[in-house]
């Protein structure tokens, strides 16, 4: 029998009279492989810190029985020695300075001593294609307990075993990978609609069988009405009146029974289907050059540092674009210089650029969600809620000023921006960062609807692969169409 390595037990997590969690019982077990899944602001992370003792339940208990090592994504790394072997093979130089460079120290920290148990809260979010990599090798053949917190569905698929998801405050437990979970949930929808059909059915098949006692019993009243008028005996016109009344008010009954039977009907809502965004393009915007960007024998550095040395590519028009390579190879540094029109660059001159930086997005204005994007935007205000929709800002947070956005919100809020602005190219750089699974399958909407060019960078497979049409590698100062 496997060895418990957490319990939680009848365990409740309140802030400010709100419900974070509501847990009856739940159980990791010593080769359990769990990821935990949900909206950003479901309780994701209070669960793995519940977990690791850094918050504590208002109500219920949580039991520890191993030792573990524990991850957290904001974090900066320990002041504790990491194995040189690992510190060499995530190639971590002496001086950390970028995120991805702290994420890989704090993964060396992590994986220098053996844990019965690992809680990692999204270790991909500065990571490059081969940190990741890295990661999964690991990972893969992790002896003993794994909780993860990940937005990299091809991470969770390689990963694990079992899905936790985290929503209104209760825990969903499936079996599988990512990619089973997002089956099993397809299936519910699936069925959740058959309910709802077979609900409307028999609610209509109610309806009618009332409608139809009630119209009976109405022309057994007319009946009885002109029976009265006419020329008959008194006996005989008294049986008839009383014969049709005593049927009159059986109908009314048995329609009364059935209305009560319709209220008792168990209501199934029918699933809300995301609405499709179609983002139009004016006239005006419209480009007209089948290679809006081109390069002839580019060099870009950085100070003494050369990133690409005679390079030469076009970039189509209307095509999305993924660029890739390791942190530090010059990819972001790319993107800026195109959005400032670079020499060796030419660029249309009827380009309008959108531009998403790698950043903390921060507001100042008092502006509310929606007035922000009406004051910037020439959709109306129907549209402009459903891509608002679209990306988890829902009821009450249309009217949030934008100054209280967290980091994660305002992100979410400027990337609406930028695929309602003025613009024909949009640069995207790691814009799924921060972001979390909803999010980021939004984002894909977004980008497969939008009729202009995309470059983005990215190192998130899933992504890459569910919106890309092409995919540039930068690699030893080169730009490679892959």
């Amino acid at each position: 029998m496997e060895k418990i390595c957490f319990e939680l037990e009848n365990v409740e997590v309140n802030y400010l009279d709100k419900e974070i969690l509501k847990i009856d019982r739940l159980a990791i077990h010593q080769f359990d492989r769990i990821g935990i899944v949900g909206k950003n602001g479901a309780g994701k992370s209070t669960l793995i810190k519940l977990l690791a003792g850094e918050v504590q339940p208002t109500n219920g208990h949580v039991e520890t029985h191993v030792g573990f090592g524990y991850f957290e994504q904001v974090d900066a790394p320990g002041n504790y020695e990491a194995d040189p072997k690992l510190l060499g093979k995530l190639n971590i130089q002496n001086e950390v300075k970028s995120g991805g460079e702290q994420t890989r120290l704090k993964l060396a920290q992590l994986l220098t001593d053996y844990h019965e148990a690992l809680l990692i809260d999204e270790p991909t979010t500065h990571l490059d294609q081969d940190g990741i990599l890295y990661l999964l090798d690991e990972l893969r053949y992790y002896y003993g307990a794994l909780v993860l917190i990940s937005h990299d569905r091809t991470v969770l698929d390689e990963l694990v075993t079992t899905i936790w998801e985290v929503n209104e405050g209760q825990v969903n437990v499936y079996s599988g990978n990512y990619s089973d979970y997002v089956a099993q949930k397809q299936l519910e929808r699936e069925q959740q609609n058959q309910a709802h059909e077979q609900y409307l059915k028999e609610k209509s098949r109610l309806e009618k069988a009332a409608q139809e006692k009630m119209q009976k019993a109405s022309k057994i009243a007319k009946a009885s009405s002109m029976s009265k008028k006419e020329s008959k005996a008194k006996a005989n016109r008294m049986f008839e009146t009383k014969s049709k009344g005593t049927g009159q008010k059986a109908l009314q009954r048995a329609a009364k029974s059935i209305e009560h039977r319709m209220e008792k009907l168990q209501e199934v809502e029918a699933v809300q289907e995301d609405r499709p965004i179609k983002f139009h393009q004016s006239k005006a915007l419209e480009l007209h050059n089948k290679v809006p960007i081109f390069a002839d024998r580019l060099t870009l550095r950085i100070e003494e540092k050369v990133l690409l040395s005679e390079v030469s590519f076009q970039i189509p028009l209307g095509k999305k674009i993924a660029i890739t390579g390791i942190n530090g190879s010059g990819k972001s540094t790319l993107l800026q210089y195109i959005v400032n029109r670079g020499s060796g660059l030419t660029i249309s001159p009827k380009a309008k650029m959108g531009y998403f930086q790698q950043m903390s997005y921060q507001f100042n204005s008092d502006e509310t969600v929606l007035q922000f994007l009406k004051n910037r935007s020439e959709y109306d205000e129907g549209f402009l809620r459903s891509v608002l929709h679209s990306m988890m800002f829902v009821g009450t947070d249309l009217q949030k000023s934008v100054s209280s956005l967290s980091g994660g919100e305002a992100t979410r809020l400027q990337l609406c921006k930028l695929f309602l602005g003025e613009y024909n190219i949009l640069l995207l750089d790691e814009p799924t960062n921060f972001l979390d699974i909803k999010a980021i399958e939004a984002l894909e909407r977004f980008i497969t609807s939008y009729k202009g060019t995309i470059l983005f960078v990215s190192h998130d497979q899933t992504f890459i692969q569910n919106v890309a049409d092409l995919q540039f590698h930068i690699s030893d100062q080169k730009f490679i169409q892959k």
